[in-house]
């Protein structure tokens, strides 16, 4: 049986999108969740593994399972760019890591496909507020397109994932995902299923507008620390809020808390003009994790509230 396991994110179905459009696989079994549901490798069973792909998930939290399947006999194709740690050498594992701050795990998959169907990748880059590498990759085609529309899909499609659990979210992402690879391209799904598009720009416009009267816990030259309450629409807002805060002020670096029971969710985002040190940052508390332009905490204890805005300036002063 083979197993397609990807993020729940615009970075990580557009990646998928792009290898099911050249390399399909339809009985693949569909394992994805919210964007912070990364360990995903750990629902595939030991048995009657065949080939198994795994896209935009860190690698060094899937570790144990990476090891788990390998033994298993599985063939692996892992690709991302989060912190990986150390990669084992094995003959059925193919790995495809990059944690360069520039790069998103569509834009590999890109590069893998010799810029098969790049028009998925530039939705995945917008998506990871990567604008740079999406319109260095619009430059590449040869076709025009129409840039403005696939940002506002890119950004929708990944704040779509954000939440504690898939209720929070507008569409389970396997649904999504099933939903948008059925277009040949991006501008197809645009102008074919424009309803999808527009439930998705009206529900993100909706919830950015509540989140502008959020309260700022710091602001100050280098750092920003703003408050989110627990509810859905914070919950869903709360990465893609990020992103909006960095594009506005390039220089400083941002963390979204949401409130959960007993502590917060947090999302940092490195100032653009440095996009480092956000995944330093996190992975000093224990549920922390991402890359170094944007990561987060899937639970910091309200005790450490402190600690982590202690760290976040220690990283950013």
């Amino acid at each position: 049986m083979d197993y397609d396991v990807f993020n729940g994110d615009a970075d990580g179905i557009c990646a998928l999108i792009q290898l099911r459009l050249v390399e399909p696989r339809p009985d693949a079994t569909l394992v994805t969740g919210v964007k912070r549901d990364i360990q995903l490798l750990g629902r595939i069973p030991d048995e009657g593994v065949d080939r198994v792909t795994a896209l935009d998930i860190s690698f060094d939290k899937n570790r144990d399972d990476v090891d788990r399947l390998l033994a298993a006999g599985a063939d692996l194709f892992f690709c991302d760019h989060h912190f990986s740690g150390d990669i084992p050498e094995a003959e059925t594992l193919d790995a495809l890591i990059s944690p360069a701050p520039e790069v998103c795990t569509s834009a590999l998959v890109d590069g893998r496909l010799r810029s098969a169907v790049t028009e998925w990748a530039v939705v995945g880059c917008f998506g990871d507020n990567l604008d740079t590498t999406a319109d260095t990759l619009i430059g590449n085609l040869s076709l025009s397109v129409d840039r403005d529309a696939l940002k506002q899909l890119g950004i929708c499609v990944n704040y779509n994932a954000y939440g504690s659990q898939p209720a929070d979210l507008h569409f389970h992402p396997a649904d999504l995902y099933r939903r948008m690879q059925r277009h040949a391209s991006p501008t197809a799904l645009l102008q074919d299923d424009r309803d999808l598009f527009e439930t998705l720009v009206v529900a993100y416009e909706t919830d950015m507008s509540t989140a502008q009267s959020a309260p700022r816990a710091v602001n100050d030259n280098d750092i920003a620390v703003v408050s989110l309450p627990d509810e859905a629409w914070a919950r869903r807002v709360s990465g893609v809020y990020g992103n909006d805060l960095a594009n506005q002020s390039p220089d400083k670096a941002h963390a979204v808390l949401t409130d959960i029971d007993g502590g917060y969710l947090v999302s940092v985002r490195a100032p653009l003009n440095n996009r480092t040190g956000a995944d330093t940052v996190c992975r000093q508390f224990e549920t922390g994790g991402g890359r170094a332009a944007a990561a987060g905490i899937n639970r910091l204890p309200q005790d450490q509230l402190g600690r982590f805005i202690d760290a976040l300036r220690a990283q950013y002063a």
